[in-house]
């Protein structure tokens, strides 16, 4: 078990130690952590040893290269991603390459993690007397949000990872059950996982916790999927009572083809609506871009107007949309998948140069 957590000043310490080779604008202080502007996320590839490794040197090598923000899931890879990123914080921690309290680790619950779905949560959480969980609260045939199951699956991502204390907890993709459930009832099972998460932070098992989705604070209030996240944070604060509540996070989709996030107004705040990021901001909630290259094959050819603001020295559409991602006023960080060492090296060499700033972001024109 790796003790400790991420610190004020150790995060700090490993900026500076890496302020060389990095740009000083690639950190950037969020929650009093300094965090690194591009996160090595661990989401796609098969479930077997050879991914593992090329997953676990991945991080390594974003680790000994100015990249301090890893994000994971129980459900990736059939929790092979937890697994790699255990193997990879072993071997930099023993190495003494980095201490725990350099690094901002990041998991998620939610979905149900293993392939036989219904059957392994029939027989582990239903058919089991230390949980009071039914069939029924399994929703879509993949997504829980009982507060046992919750609770349970955090507790099997810390010793996946083999640490004390993950940084960032999400409840994963939620919005898997609303247009299936109600949202009166969406939002008190909200509620409920909010209620645990407090009692985890309280007992130093996380530090922070938030909502990672996909469309749902994406899509507008009209659409079933819909989260919102004014609403969120109010019972955020109800649940923690008279202390500051820890819903400090949100991960959503961000990139060149799906822009939604900074362009969308979706989000209801003090009676405006506002894109996402900006709705975050407001309500002291930092955002986290997922999907930040979308998938490089629908990068097509760029414009040239984007290539050249995005600047020419950068040589590939990876990673321009990296670069991109990791630009879009206030947010905090852009996660990319890594596996192979060409593409690792690729997005590492961006650690170097300095993100866009508002100016000439907005020179990019992207609009609705």
């Amino acid at each position: 078990m790796i003790s400790g957590k991420a610190t004020i000043a150790a995060t700090k310490s490993y900026a500076q130690l890496h302020q060389t080779e990095c740009a000083q604008e690639h950190f950037r202080e969020i929650n009093g952590l300094t965090m690194s502007s591009i996160g090595i996320g661990t989401y796609l590839g098969k479930s077997d040893a050879t991914t593992d490794n090329l997953v676990t040197e991945a991080i390594i090598k974003s680790v000994k290269s100015g990249i301090n923000l890893i994000d994971t899931a129980i459900n990736y890879r059939s929790q092979h991603g937890e697994m790699s990123v255990k193997a990879a914080l072993v071997q930099l921690i023993e190495s003494q390459t980095v201490s725990r309290a350099e690094l901002i680790i990041c998991s998620k619950g939610g979905f149900i993690p293993n392939r036989e779905r219904e059957k392994w949560f029939k027989q582990e959480y239903v058919d089991s007397s230390k949980f009071n969980i039914q069939m029924t609260d399994i929703v879509a045939g993949i997504h829980c949000m009982h507060p046992e199951y919750i609770q349970d699956q955090l507790e099997r991502s810390l010793t996946n990872l083999g640490v004390e204390t993950i940084d960032i907890y999400y409840l994963h993709n939620p919005e898997t059950q609303l247009g299936i459930i109600p949202p009166d009832e969406f939002y008190r099972r909200l509620k409920a996982v909010f209620a645990v998460l407090e009692k985890a932070a309280d007992a130093g098992k996380i530090t922070a916790y938030g909502i990672a989705t996909w469309q749902g604070f994406r899509v507008p209030p009209t659409d079933a999927k819909h989260i919102d996240l004014a609403k969120a944070k109010s019972i955020a604060q109800e649940v923690a009572g008279g202390k500051s509540d820890r819903f400090q996070f949100i991960q959503l989709p961000v990139n060149l083809t799906m822009p939604e996030a900074f362009i969308t107004p979706t989000q209801p705040v003090d009676g405006k609506i506002l894109p996402a990021i900006t709705a975050a901001n407001q309500l002291g909630i930092n955002a986290i871009a997922s999907a930040s290259i979308a998938q490089a094959k629908n990068l097509m050819q760029l414009p040239q107007n984007i290539i050249h603001y995005l600047g020419e020295n950068l040589k590939t559409d990876a990673v321009r949309a990296l670069q991109f991602t990791r630009s879009v006023p206030g947010l905090s960080s852009a996660l990319v998948g890594m596996k192979s060492p060409n593409h690792v090296a690729e997005n590492l060499a961006l650690t170097s140069i300095p993100p866009l700033d508002a100016e000439d972001f907005a020179q990019l024109g992207v609009r609705e």
